[in-house]
């Protein structure tokens, strides 16, 4: 270390690109006289915690101090604590002008930031669902004095996502709060969500340039192969075994958007939302996914940990503990599982679908439908001479649901005169004698999956209007 700043002191020394921002935030940038020597830089800001380093930029040519320095910190809440104690203070007593302190300017950001800036005050956790704003305050109020908590919620159910917002007075809180908490929190530094598109793109052409250069990647991205399908990303990551759940934790070394990760997870049906959260504390990118059935989760934890995005980068995928019961998820997924294949196995085979059909319509067990929509009870189909006053046109993905299945999941909503597929191909029709049977059925299955197949429901043309455009096949 003495080594170093020595040298720093004879201007010939710079710290390396890979270490400037390990951890992040850490570096300090500061205004100050010509005339300060690095040891009274030391002697001011040691007592805020562990100098790594002290660089005084000098003139090449004259190798005068041009008034500017960096102090490189062992911890982010060490920097920010010195940035707020010493910004505006003279260093000696014969010193006339007060220094200015800020975070140094990383990759990640635009410019240097102050004691002020809201980036540096704010986090972003990822929470248990049942976690209330102040549940959320009471386990981040001891790092420090909290302005205010709030809880992203469905807008249209107003369900918690599992996610939040801690916003604290000083950022050597935030800091400490990131540092310091409990590792299932995954608390990163929020940024405004006005900036994030501003600068995703300037650190995704940055992280190339730094690859052009040679430099290796701060976090290790082992090969998919190489790696146990259900360990966690991290290899400092030391909590076991995963829970499982529906919830997934994406992180890459290149910044992505929401379409690219939505693009990317949309691959596994069942998606049902995902979201982005650029970490202003690194040059990584986050983002939270979630499935509507923890079978395509799984899938999509096992196709897609260590998928290359864009090539040459892989993606980390680890389920969030939502605190469900992973023995309940496990066997629903194993159901679902059994049924999808089953379905898939039934329909490209016709003697066992009409097996199938004939079996099941005989049999005392009803088929076992897998879904998280809530349907009505069953009720009896309408006479096949009912005259038909609405038909529906259903689109299967990845592949049609077994007739037998079909049948009790459209009779739910009463009046169903009969459902069919059309062979060959991944779609359907129902036909109703009832239009407000219809459109409830609309209502409850359009975009929904059950046994792992979602479902576009929608009104189907006439049949004079699509007799030249669709076979109807009985």
């Amino acid at each position: 270390m003495d080594e170093a700043g020595s040298s720093a002191s004879g201007g010939g020394f710079r710290p390396g690109v890979d270490s400037l921002d390990e951890p992040p935030n850490s570096r300090i940038f500061l205004v100050i006289s010509k005339y300060t020597p690095e040891s009274v830089l030391r002697e001011r800001f040691s007592p805020f915690g562990d100098i790594q380093d002290i660089w005084v930029v000098r003139d090449k040519h004259t190798k005068e101090s041009k008034g500017i320095a960096f102090v490189k910190f062992a911890r982010s809440s060490q920097a920010c604590r010195a940035m707020e104690e010493m910004h505006g203070q003279c260093l000696g007593p014969n010193d006339t002008k007060p220094i200015k302190v800020f975070i140094a300017q990383s990759r990640s950001s635009g410019s240097h930031r102050d004691v002020e800036d809201e980036e540096l005050t704010r986090i972003f956790v990822m929470i248990p669902k049942s976690y209330t704003e102040e549940d959320l305050r009471e386990k981040f109020k001891v790092y420090g004095d909290i302005e205010y908590c709030s809880i992203i919620k469905n807008k249209v159910t107003g369900e918690s996502k599992g996610l939040g917002y801690v916003r604290y007075l000083k950022p050597s809180q935030a800091a400490q709060a990131i540092e310091n908490c409990d590792r299932s929190f995954r608390a990163i530094l929020a940024e405004p969500k006005n900036k994030a598109s501003e600068s995703s793109e300037q650190d995704y052409y940055s992280n190339m340039r730094q690859e052009a250069l040679g430099h290796e990647p701060r976090v290790t991205m082992f090969p998919f192969e190489q790696q146990s399908e259900f360990s966690s990303f991290d290899k400092n990551d030391s909590r076991g075994q995963e829970a499982i759940s529906k919830r997934l934790s994406v992180v890459s070394r290149v910044p992505f958007t929401e379409e690219q990760l939505f693009s990317i997870f949309d691959i596994v049906p069942g998606l049902e939302y995902c979201e982005v959260q650029r970490d202003p504390y690194s040059n990584y990118g986050h983002g939270v996914v979630q499935y509507f059935n923890v079978a395509s989760a799984i899938y999509a934890k096992y196709k897609l940990h260590g998928f290359q995005y864009p090539p040459g980068n892989r993606i980390g995928v680890s389920f969030i503990d939502d605190g469900s019961n992973a023995t309940d998820l496990l066997r629903k997924m194993a159901t679902q599982m059994v049924a999808a294949q089953l379905a898939s196995m039934v329909w490209n085979n016709p003697s066992q679908q009409q097996l199938m059909q004939f079996g099941g319509s005989s049999g005392s067990q009803l088929p076992q439908i897998q879904t998280d929509v809530v349907l009505p009870s069953c009720k009896k189909k309408a006479p096949p001479e009912t005259p038909v006053k609405e038909r529906l046109f259903i689109v299967f993905n990845p592949h049609p649901l077994p007739l037998d299945v079909l049948e009790d999941i459209f009779c739910r909503f009463g009046n169903l005169i009969e459902v069919y597929l059309v062979s060959g191909k991944n779609v359907g029709y129902a036909k109703y004698a009832d239009r407000i049977s219809a459109n409830d059925a609309i209502a409850t299955l359009h975009g929904k999956i059950l046994n792992g197949v979602r479902l576009k429901v929608m009104l189907a043309d006439s049949p004079r209007e699509e007799s030249n455009k669709r076979q109807r096949t009985y």
